[in-house]
């Protein structure tokens, strides 16, 4: 069986780059302002930076996340699908616990949209590195 919606072998590099990028910007951004926060609605320059930079990790571990491997056969495919069902309950597990003792709908959002993607990324790759631990056995 061929995957056919995967990004191609150099994405995952690519999808690193973009996390990386985003935690200087972040850092430098909290220095920058520091604690004090003016709300000024939906749409101001505070909300905004959140957003771009959320969007930009998001995409970074979706296309990390997502890539091919140098070679992609029957068990990276089995290892894949493995870790993303573990993945996603891990995830719902997370969701539920915050909705019954946070009140922070953003954390929630934030939490529920980047923890099954690093999940996945840290199995998928954990289970690459066992399995290639084995065969040099």
């Amino acid at each position: 069986m061929k995957p056919l919606f995967l990004f191609p072998y150099w994405g995952r590099y690519l999808g690193y780059f973009l996390v990386l990028v985003h935690i200087p910007i972040v850092l430098y951004k909290k220095q920058l302002i520091g604690l004090h926060a003016v709300d000024e609605g939906v749409f101001n320059g505070q909300h905004l930076f959140f957003m771009s930079t959320t969007l930009l990790v998001a995409i970074g571990l979706f296309i990390a996340a997502f890539s091919k491997e140098k070679i992609e056969d029957e068990q990276i495919v089995q290892l894949r699908l493995d870790s993303l069902q573990w993945a996603v309950y891990v995830n719902y597990f997370f969701l539920i616990v915050s909705l019954i003792f946070s009140t922070d709908t953003e954390h929630i959002l934030f939490l529920n949209l980047l923890v099954p993607l690093v999940f996945f990324i840290i199995r998928f790759r954990w289970k690459i590195f066992q399995n290639n631990r084995l065969i040099k056995e």
